[in-house]
């Protein structure tokens, strides 16, 4: 699974500098930003990383371009630039019903409104040859296809019917750690956009998914290394554009991986 290539044509990747310079000069998005200038840069961001179907670990890699590698470091050091936690949070307060009913449609982030609920949105994104058919939360679900897991590297088969749960949804930046780092301070329809919001989302396989659990960038990263500069880019550019904070060794490991080859 790899970026459009077309998704970092320069118009893109000036745009999302142009906001991540708004960020600079006028605060993270802690609330104090009115709606149109909150869906304007989500906008921007979101358009930035959409997510190529199902490419496995095929073709050209995009993140290795000088250009891709150049706006994520901007956009670290944008993180940066607001408080960081010397390490995560002890919050006790977390509730996963908190970001509202898992995968709703009801959202205005990409795909959001569209029939599909978003786990079926992700599914057809990112997988490839795939058999879609009716379910109630979308008319044309997907109940088969196939895909290479950017976080295993591993070559999975999703059927509808049978071991559904070999694919998962992911959240890039998980909804725990989120809520710990300034989530818990949004008002309701913030959290249901960011639990929804394609940007911050991947399918992955079962077994990676259930061994990162909520874990942030210091305790976990994916096994497939390959993907290490791609998982960078989206975590730094979705915490960014949603103002959150960070801990300190998650910063050193995004900074890090960001130092991507190529």
């Amino acid at each position: 699974m790899v970026l459009h290539e077309a998704t970092f044509r320069s118009p893109t990747l000036r745009r999302l500098r142009m906001r991540l310079r708004w960020i600079g000069r006028n605060g993270s998005a802690s609330g104090s930003w009115s709606a149109r200038q909150w869906w304007l840069l989500v906008f921007a961001v979101v358009t930035a990383i959409v997510v190529a179907v199902g490419s496995g670990g095929f073709g050209p890699r995009p993140d290795t371009d000088p250009r891709v590698r150049a706006t994520a470091r901007e956009a670290l050091a944008r993180l940066a630039s607001i408080p960081v936690y010397a390490q995560r949070p002890d919050r006790d307060d977390y509730d996963r019903r908190a970001f509202g009913s898992a995968w709703t449609d009801a959202v205005a982030v990409a795909g959001g409104g569209n029939g599909c609920d978003t786990r079926n949105d992700i599914l057809a994104r990112d997988l490839q040859d795939i058999r879609a058919g009716p379910v109630p939360s979308c008319p044309r679900a997907v109940v088969a296809g196939e895909f290479r897991s950017p976080y295993s590297g591993e070559f999975v088969v999703f059927r509808r019917d049978r071991g559904a749960s070999t694919v998962q949804i992911d959240h890039i930046v998980p909804l725990a750690y989120a809520w710990d780092m300034g989530a818990w301070s949004w008002e309701f329809g913030r959290r249901l956009e960011f639990a929804n919001d394609p940007a911050n989302l991947v399918a992955v396989d079962g077994a990676s998914n259930q061994d990162k659990s909520d874990s942030e960038p210091a305790r976990w990263m994916p096994p497939a290394r390959g993907f290490w500069c791609q998982y960078a880019i989206q975590f730094v550019t979705v915490s960014v554009t949603y103002g959150l904070t960070i801990d300190v060794e998650s910063r050193e490991v995004l900074a890090d991986a960001l130092r991507c080859a190529g």
